[in-house]
């Protein structure tokens, strides 16, 4: 489904991201995981358009997606929720997840998208009329993520949806995203801080460090390797 190869980004002479490969299936659950500063965001930044590479290549599907306008990337089927949840403070919750359902995909599955959304995160029924901006941290990401399933997207990408929750919380928003993948059959593309979290539930990880892939494989090939449990697990 999406496969990218040596991909280069620089900012200002320095390489955020250099010769970074990986591929993402139909149907998987594929975590990216790394420090702070480690190149993850901007990498998917790249995916969606916002930054432009000097190097490298991404497909999607059949397309090229470098010569796709990162405008028209959301209509092939990719949501991406971004780093910090960034909803639209100024309007309801609903409101939010209506924005998320304008591309072609959304509007056509807005139903069966709204009625999976509030069965994921009822808290956003309950809340629907209330401002985005005064919901808690932890509603506000679960609102992001409802917002890129309401495009009826064919590929998930989640940008630290841990960030800045409290422990429980995230346990909470792992669930959901398990539960996303699991029953519902969508393929996710997660960056993420957390790496005992993030690779619990994957089918294949990638560690990111200083801009490089330094290692990849199947989630039990990560979960035993000997550097990923002393630098990441603590173990």
């Amino acid at each position: 489904m999406l496969r990218i190869r040596s991909l280069n980004v620089a900012y200002g002479g320095l390489h955020a991201l250099t010769d970074v490969s990986l591929e993402v299936e139909r149907g998987q659950f594929v975590a990216v995981v790394g420090p702070n500063g480690a190149g993850k965001t901007t990498l998917f930044k790249t995916i969606s358009g916002v930054v432009t590479p000097v190097a490298g290549e991404i497909r999607y599907n059949e397309h090229d997606l470098l010569a796709v306008p990162p405008a028209e990337r959301a209509q092939l089927g990719i949501a991406h929720v971004p780093e910090g949840r960034q909803v639209f403070a100024s309007m309801t919750v609903m409101e939010n997840l209506e924005m998320g359902a304008y591309a072609r995909n959304g509007r056509a599955r807005w139903r069966e998208s709204l009625e999976m959304i509030l069965a994921l995160f009822p808290v956003l029924g309950e809340r629907r009329t209330q401002l985005a901006g005064t919901l808690s941290g932890g509603e506000q990401q679960m609102l992001a993520i409802g917002r890129g399933l309401a495009s009826a997207p064919e590929l998930l990408m989640l940008d630290e949806p841990s960030m800045g929750l409290a422990p429980a919380v995230i346990d909470a928003i792992f669930e959901r995203v398990h539960q996303i993948h699991k029953q519902h059959g969508l393929t996710i593309l997660l960056v993420e801080q957390r790496v005992a979290e993030a690779l619990e539930s994957c089918d294949r990880g990638y560690v990111l460090e200083t801009g490089r892939v330094v290692l990849e494989g199947a989630h039990d090939t990560l979960m035993s390797n000997s550097a990923v449990r002393r630098a990441y697990l603590g173990m």
